[in-house]
């Protein structure tokens, strides 16, 4: 992990020691945006700012700039009651990519806010073997059944902070370059 990786990682479990969380909107690209700022905002100048340039990962390309307005508004409306809901609206988010650099991070958390604010659970990442959730969002725009299987099998309703530092800290080695 470089430097920078490990500056946003403290940065990440600040947000829940420091209770910032519980501040942000729940399940909306604000509260995204939100949690992209603060923790980002002493890395890169684009902290909390939608992306104005297209970008895409391997053969996958996120969100045209061009809809990735109308596309956050849409997701901003989509339910969250139920886990298929959530996990759908996370997919969502997940395409349109909204930032130019730290997605997966901030919406892992952003994940996280939904589900403990809807279902009293979060994800356990340190049990999601990384190799099986990169390619299960890989697939997630055509089949979401992989990631929701992973994400439901690793629920929790263990919501201390050192199992959410710990789930934080796991996913972030999900960005890691093997």
């Amino acid at each position: 992990m470089n430097e920078s990786d490990k500056k946003s990682l403290e940065k990440a479990r600040e947000l829940f020691a420091n209770n910032e969380i519980d501040k942000f909107e729940v399940g909306t690209t604000n509260s995204l945006k939100q949690i992209h700022k603060y923790i980002f905002q002493d890395l890169v100048s684009f902290a909390g700012i939608i992306r104005d340039k297209n970008i895409s990962k391997g053969n996958f390309r996120f969100a045209n700039t061009l809809y990735l307005d109308d596309i956050l508004n849409k997701i901003d409306t989509m339910p969250e009651e139920t886990i298929d809901e959530i996990v759908d609206k996370y997919v969502e988010m997940n395409i349109a990519h909204p930032f130019l650099d730290g997605n997966g991070r901030s919406t892992r958390i952003w994940l996280d806010l939904i589900l403990k604010n809807r279902l009293n659970k979060i994800v356990d990442w340190n049990n999601i073997n990384k190799g099986l959730y990169l390619q299960a969002m890989e697939r997630s725009p055509v089949n979401t059944l992989e990631i929701k299987t992973l994400i439901v099998d690793n629920l929790t309703n263990n919501l201390n902070l050192e199992t959410i530092f710990k789930g934080i800290e796991s996913s972030y080695y999900y960005e890691v370059e093997d």
